[in-house]
């Protein structure tokens, strides 16, 4: 472990070539969800800027306008249901560096949400899954959320 908690791979190996693969092919922006959202966003009316490297944590889509951020966490790297995903690393491979990382990627999120409502951003994190099941409804309410800060700060 580094000093500031962040796990690092130095002494662990993959437990495969295939897995090793797979995980170097995750990408952190357009994701198949994130782009899902983003349609649904688009066709309701609402413009956006994604992926801002300016804001604290590179918010996913970011409506500068009415101060609102949306994050596409996906439910793997962000500990979805976290009890029960940790339970199932504790049975695979590496489960010491995982487990460290998914709960250090938790705090991130916790930390980087609290910064960036100091700053008078409201902050939406919406999961993978809810994503794909229903990317309208997940629009839907992104607009409410957008529509209802706009208002406010428009006064």
């Amino acid at each position: 472990m580094k000093s500031n908690n962040v796990p690092t791979f130095a002494k662990l190996k993959p437990s495969s070539k295939a897995s090793s693969k797979t995980k170097q092919k995750n990408t952190h922006k357009d994701t198949r969800h994130e782009i899902l959202l983003r349609k649904e966003l688009w066709r309701s009316g609402l413009r956006y800027r994604k992926n801002v490297i300016s804001l604290i944590g590179k918010p996913d889509i970011v409506f500068s306008s009415s101060r609102v951020i949306v994050f596409c966490d996906g439910d793997f790297w962000h500990g979805r249901n976290w009890k029960e995903l940790k339970s199932k690393l504790k049975r695979r491979a590496n489960p010491k560096y995982w487990i460290a990382k998914i709960a250090y990627n938790i705090e991130r999120d916790k930390k980087n949400n609290m910064l960036l409502e100091d700053e008078g951003w409201h902050v939406i994190r919406l999961w993978e899954t809810d994503i794909k099941r229903d990317p309208k409804s997940a629009a839907e309410l992104v607009k409410k959320i957008v529509d209802k800060r706009k208002n406010i700060l428009d006064k």
